[in-house]
């Protein structure tokens, strides 16, 4: 006997059905070239919406740039973003009581940030100084940085900021020369004059792990590293992701009394080797700016990581006054209301920065719903702390 599946009965009926209807025509009956820059997909998930206009409690922006230091002339010299005056309402209107200008330079520069800043809104703004990275080449460094140090505490600097510049630009001879690792020696005087001075440093040490690889069709940044090609690490003498973090941590073991907090979120593509940092080392803390698309497309983990950390995690957004090419860091209201939305609501697969695309890589995040206690250390309480503040 003839047997006959039910696949191809199936098959059967189908053919049989069909035949005879003419196809129909569509307005494009055949795929359509799209470049993927024009690439700009709209959502069809009915999800909830909330928009948080006005943070929960006061707000400390512990990483802004509102300035940074113009070195072409003879004497380092502040470039400013922005005017208080520009500022101040939007900060007023969006709960934020403090920015900290991290990048407010060093020698005559920061003189005139803290004049332009700090001085005349010393419950608005906070200035920290910068290592004098350039005078590397001259003879007796390590304690010229270290007096720098003292002096700029004198003067009023809140705290330091180190940039990714040490270990990823920095060389013998500034410029040229070996790059200079994050745990040379010739600095171990400056982070022990910053915790004999009370200053925390905000140090900034290697980038997105997708820098370090090929800019292929692999690489979930693509479109960024294609567009800036030049913030690629991958080849030449650059040290891997994690040499650069490792060279950190051998700096926090050899000075627990200092300080460190690390900035985004410090390696926010591994929260499981962070929190190891964190059990570790008590001398350090995190910041989340530039890094809620990282943590908002693993909420589950990091959700877990604020209820666990709670106590040394800092609110901070990276955000620059008047930029324009990295959309997830400009100053405004939209991107505060980013921020508060990812940590105070659950809501579900939202943009991570406010652009038609996604900057830095195409998904969306989903928000903690983080509980007040919590929200109140984020927001404020652990950077007051760290700034010598009235919580």
């Amino acid at each position: 006997m003839l047997q006959i599946s039910r696949r191809n009965i199936l098959a059967g009926l189908t053919a049989s059905a069909l035949a005879g209807i003419a196809p129909a025509q569509t307005p494009q009956s055949k795929p359509q070239p799209l470049d993927l820059k024009d690439f700009e997909p709209k959502s069809m998930l009915h999800v909830q919406e909330t928009l948080v206009a006005k943070a929960r409690f006061p707000v400390i922006d512990f990483h802004t740039h509102l300035s940074f230091t113009n070195t072409s002339g003879a004497a380092p010299k502040a470039n400013f973003r922005a005017k208080p005056e520009e500022i101040l309402p939007s900060m007023d209107r969006k709960n934020l009581r403090m920015m900290v200008n991290l990048t407010g330079g060093y020698g005559p520069a920061l003189e005139e940030n803290l004049r332009y800043w700090q001085t005349p809104h010393p419950d608005r703004f906070a200035v920290f100084t910068e290592p004098w990275f350039s005078k590397i080449v001259e003879p007796n460094y390590a304690q010229f940085q270290a007096d720098q140090i003292v002096q700029a505490k004198k003067l009023g600097a809140r705290g330091i900021k180190v940039l990714k510049t040490l270990g990823l630009y920095l060389r013998d001879n500034v410029t040229t020369g070996n790059l200079i690792k994050i745990d040379d020696p010739r600095f171990d005087q400056m982070w022990e004059a910053a915790g004999a001075s009370k200053m925390p440093i905000a140090i900034h040490t290697s980038d997105p792990e997708a820098f370090f690889l090929p800019i292929d069709r692999f690489n979930e940044r693509f479109e960024e590293l294609n567009a800036h090609p030049n913030w690629s690490f991958n080849g030449r003498d650059y040290p891997s992701n994690r040499e650069l973090h490792e060279a950190r941590l051998r700096v926090i073991v050899r000075h627990p009394k200092t300080h460190f907090v690390l900035l985004h979120v410090g390696n926010a593509e591994d929260l499981t080797w962070v929190s190891e940092w964190l059990d570790k080392y008590q001398n350090t803390s995190v910041e989340i700016g530039a890094r809620i698309g990282e943590l908002g497309r693993q909420p589950r983990a990091a959700r877990k990581f604020f209820d666990k950390y709670q106590d040394r995690i800092l609110f901070g957004t990276d955000a620059v006054p008047q930029g324009f090419e990295t959309p997830q860091q400009i100053f405004g209201e939209k991107l505060y209301e980013i921020y508060y939305r990812f940590l105070e609501t659950e809501d579900e697969y939202f943009d991570y920065a406010p652009a038609p695309v996604p900057p830095q890589g195409r998904w969306r995040i989903y928000g903690l719903g983080l509980p007040d206690k919590i929200l109140r250390k984020v927001y404020h309480a652990n950077a007051a702390r760290l700034l010598g503040m009235k919580i």
